[in-house]
């Protein structure tokens, strides 16, 4: 995990941290995490190597420059690696690259920069090709995040789909605990200011919303959030804000609403729903195939059908609860990490 940037990479944190705690459980791996040393600390439970001075941060140049560094010690790092029987990149960029015997597994959370290419930049989508599409061909196992996930990489990368494995993202329910009383007058939108996040179709849903709605107000999460510009006082920015927090604001919140435009998962509905929070997700992407019927569903590019979505969402408060509660209980990250253990050892089997 030598490209994690922390704060800066957001779901992507959430899943490889949960999957170092699920492999420090299993019998079946005996795993350790390559980290930047800046990053200490980050794995539950599993030991962790670090490595000094690679400071990176989100942006592509900044990536390069950490990628260089991860490049020229490349020796020192296989060296040091040499012991593993699988090689395993969660956050997706095959640096440094496994040793000729070892079997390489890599996650791919999604191909958005291929179904959406008009959201990035040239140099991101280079990037993306480079360090994404090109190992991903190369790699003994892929692990992706939804059937939707691995159903455009066959679409798109031409992948054999017998190679690639569904690792669906879990919650853990001892930490989001319903709140099946009363609640405040907002809906949630966890998300980084990324274009594919929608914020801007969002607001003018609220808007909308508040006229049947009185005193409905927004609240944002999340890292990046200063690019939307001015808001409405109506809406408040809090922009990133820890686990327990978050929390809360499940909790609390009339609804969450999730108008993005691409998810290859989607976690924030699932841990709303285990907390008691209504949701109204997007159409797009996988988030039909995590929310199910147990929230309300709509068109992300029309601001009046995000608006019905959040009233029909407060309206059907104590339906969505029931639902959404029990919806959240089917994705455990135990079931996430063997379906982990399944891609190791199938890419053992085919270095064999």
């Amino acid at each position: 995990m030598l490209t994690l940037v922390r704060g800066g990479m957001g779901g992507t944190e959430t899943y490889a941290q949960a999957l170092t705690e699920q492999l420090a459980l299993s019998s079946a791996v005996r795993a350790e995490a390559f980290l930047p040393a800046s990053a200490r600390g980050f794995s539950r439970g599993i030991p962790e190597r670090l490595v000094q001075r690679l400071n990176g941060g989100p942006g592509t140049r900044q990536r390069l420059l950490q990628m260089a560094k991860i490049t020229a010690r490349s020796g020192d790092l296989r060296r040091k690696m040499a012991e593993a029987d699988v090689v395993h990149y969660p956050f997706t960029v095959a640096l440094p690259a496994p040793s000729s015997g070892q079997a390489a597994v890599q996650t791919l959370h999604d191909v958005q920069h291929l179904d959406l290419p008009h959201l990035f930049s040239k140099s991101e989508l280079i990037y993306r090709h480079k360090f994404y599409e090109g190992f991903a061909k190369r790699a003994d196992a892929v692990i992706t995040i939804s059937h939707f996930a691995k159903q455009r990489m066959v679409d798109r990368l031409g992948l054999d789909p017998a190679r690639i494995f569904v690792a669906h993202l879990g919650v853990d329910t001892d930490r989001y605990v319903p709140n099946l009383g009363p609640r405040e007058n907002f809906v949630l939108y966890p998300a980084r200011g990324w274009p594919h996040k929608n914020h801007a179709r969002l607001v003018t849903a609220v808007e909308i919303a508040r006229k049947t709605v009185p005193g409905l107000r927004l609240v944002l999460t999340g890292g990046g959030l200063d690019q939307l510009g001015d808001l409405p006082d109506w809406v408040d920015r809090k922009g990133f804000v820890d686990q327990s927090e978050l929390q809360d604001l499940y909790r609390a919140a009339a609804a969450l609403i999730f108008p993005s435009l691409y998810e290859g998962f989607g976690l924030p509905p699932l841990e709303a729903m285990a907390s008691g929070c209504p949701v109204a997700v997007s159409r797009e992407g996988s988030l039909p195939e995590i929310v199910g019927r147990a929230a309300v569903q709509f068109d992300p590019h029309e601001p009046a059908a995000i608006a019905g979505a959040i009233i029909e969402a407060i309206r059907r408060t104590d339906e969505l609860q029931a639902a959404g509660v029990l919806r959240a209980k089917e994705f455990t990250w135990e079931s996430c990490r063997e379906a982990h253990v399944q891609a190791y050892s199938a890419a053992v089997q085919n270095r064999r």
